[in-house]
C-alpha cells in the first residue's frame, strides 16, 4: 500500500528519535510536503499545521526508519545456483522487486546491497517505478583467485551467485582496474574479500585474502574519485585484522575478532555488521553443501563469544542481515541476535537506525527523527525497549513511511486520517 500524499501529523506516539534519548510519551511527529521532519518531540510543544493529515497512531512506538548495511536482494538461499539461467531474465527481475517491497515492509528504508544489484535496481526504487529501500550498491565483489568471490566450478567453468558477477584480481594493478571498474559503474561502496567464508567452495574462514596493503591500494583509487566506503567481508581472524589494518569503514561478519581487532575497530571508529542472522539461522545438513555445513558447525559458538566480547568493550556496530543468504524480509530479526549477546535493546535500535546511516555516509539526512531529516519512520505494535523481538516479525510493524510518504498501513491508520481544518 502506498499513498502519495505528503504533509502528515502522526499523533499519539511513543517516540524513539535514533539519538539515543530517552522515549517520549505522547510525541508528535510533523512531516512537511516535501517529506522533511518539520518537529518531532512532546506534544505540548508541537506547532500547528494546518495542513497537515492528522494520523492517530494510538500509543504505538514510532522509530526512525532501519538501515540494513548488509543485503543480497539479488538472490534467495533456497533457490539453487542455476536459478538466473534457469529462469525468463524478466520473470527474476520481478521476484526481485518482491523482495524489495519485503524488505520494505519489514521496515527497512535504506539498505546497502554488497554485490549482486546493479545500478539499475537503485534508479528503479529512486525514480518511483518500484518500491522498496532506498539502495547503496557494491554492484560486485573485489577477491583473489580461489578467494570468496572465486566460484569456479570443479570442472573449470566460471560461474557466480551474483547476476552482477565478480571482480577477481591478484596484484595491485589488477585491483586498481577492479577498483575502477566499480567506480565507471557506479558503485557507491567498494566490498572486498580479506579472509574466505562459509559458503565458498575453494578457501576457509581463516584464510586470508586480499591484504592490508592491498586494502590502502584501493582506498588511494577511491579516494582519487571523491571517496567511497569500503567493506571488507572478514570471518577469520586474520581477515578482521587485515580489514582493520588496511582502513575499512566497516568489517563484514567479523566472527573472529580478538581482543587486538576489537582493540582496532574501537581506535579507528570502525563499524562491524556481524550479521548473526546467518549464525543463529537453523542448521539443516540436507540443504547445505558439505564443506558449508562443515565450516558452520565450527563457527556458530565461537563466534557468538566474540561479537559478545566486543559489544561488552563498546565496539561500533551497524545492523545487517546477510538477507540473501538468510530469508528476506525478517531483517530486524537481527536486533534480537545482538541483544541476545549483550547489547541494550536501545543500542540495537541506534545500531540499525543512526549508526547505520553514518556507516552510509547518510547522517545528516537519515537515521534520527529530528527537524530537517528526511521523513523515514516505522511504527510498531508493541514496546521494543522491553521486548526487541516485537519487531522481527514484519506483521508488528504496522506503518512504515519513506521520503514521508507512507509505504506500509497494515492498521489502516492513514486510511482513517483527518485533515485539520
Amino acid at each position: 500500500m502506498s499513498t502519495t500524499h505528503r504533509g502528515l501529523r502522526l499523533v499519539g506516539a511513543r517516540l524513539i528519535d535514533g539519538t539515543g534519548a530517552a522515549p517520549v510519551d505522547d510525541a508528535v511527529l510533523l512531516i512537511d510536503e516535501q517529506g522533511i521532519v518539520s518537529y518531532a518531540g512532546p506534544a505540548a510543544g508541537a506547532p500547528e499545521a494546518p495542513a497537515a493529515k492528522v494520523i492517530d497512531i494510538g500509543g504505538r512506538t514510532l522509530m526512525p526508519g532501519f538501515v540494513d548495511a548488509h543485503v543480497h536482494l539479488s538472490f534467495q538461499s533456497t533457490n539453487d545456483r542455476f536459478h538466473d539461467l534457469t529462469n525468463d531474465p524478466a520473470y527474476v527481475v520481478f521476484e526481485t522487486g518482491r523482495r524489495l517491497r519485503e524488505t520494505l515492509h519489514a521496515g527497512v528504508t535504506t539498505a546497502r546491497d554488497l554485490a549482486g544489484l546493479t545500478a539499475g535496481f537503485r534508479e528503479a526504487v529512486a525514480a518511483g517505478l518500484i518500491e522498496g529501500p532506498r539502495l547503496h550498491l557494491a554492484l560486485r565483489i573485489v577477491s583473489h583467485t580461489g578467494g570468496h568471490a572465486d566460484f569456479h566450478l570443479p570442472g573449470g567453468t566460471a560461474h557466480s551467485w551474483l547476476p552482477a558477477g565478480d571482480e577477481i584480481a591478484d596484484t595491485a594493478d589488477e585491483l586498481r582496474v577492479a577498483t575502477r571498474r566499480l567506480l565507471r559503474d557506479g558503485a557507491d561502496v567498494i566490498k572486498v574479500c580479506t579472509s574466505g567464508g562459509m559458503s565458498s567452495p575453494h578457501d576457509r574462514p581463516t584464510d586470508e585474502d586480499v591484504s592490508a596493503e592491498e586494502i590502502r591500494v584501493i582506498r588511494s583509487e577511491v579516494d582519487r574519485r571523491g571517496g567511497r566506503p569500503i567493506a571488507a567481508h572478514a570471518q577469520g581472524t586474520a581477515g578482521v585484522l587485515a580489514a582493520l589494518h588496511g582502513g575499512v569503514d566497516s568489517v563484514e561478519h567479523a566472527y573472529g575478532i580478538d581482543d587486538e581487532g576489537i582493540d582496532l575497530a574501537c581506535e579507528n571508529g570502525t563499524f562491524l555488521v556481524p550479521t548473526l542472522s546467518t549464525i543463529f539461522a537453523p542448521l539443516e545438513r540436507e540443504k547445505m553443501r558439505p564443506y558449508h555445513y562443515d565450516k558452520k558447525v565450527r563457527w556458530v559458538e565461537y563466534t557468538k563469544t566474540n561479537i559478545s566480547r566486543a559489544i561488552e568493550r563498546g565496539a561500533r556496530f551497524a545492523l545487517g542481515t546477510d538477507s540473501g543468504v538468510i530469508p528476506h524480509g525478517r531483517n530486524l530479526a537481527e536486533l534480537s541476535h545482538l541483544v541476545s549477546l549483550g547489547m541494550r535493546p536501545m543500542d540495537a535500535i541506534l545500531a540499525g537506525t543512526r549508526n547505520g546511516a553514518e556507516l552510509l555516509g547518510l547522517g545528516d539526512r537519515l537515521g534520527t527523527l529530528r527537524a530537517g531529516m528526511v521523513a523515514d519512520a516505522v511504527v510498531c505494535d508493541g514496546d521494543p525497549l522491553t521486548d526487541v523481538s516485537v519487531l522481527a516479525a514484519p506483521e508488528n510493524v504496522v506503518l512504515v513511511i519513506q521520503d514521508g510518504i507512507v509505504r506500509k498501513d497494515i492498521a489502516r491508520l492513514a486510511d482513517t486520517a483527518t485533515r485539520v481544518a
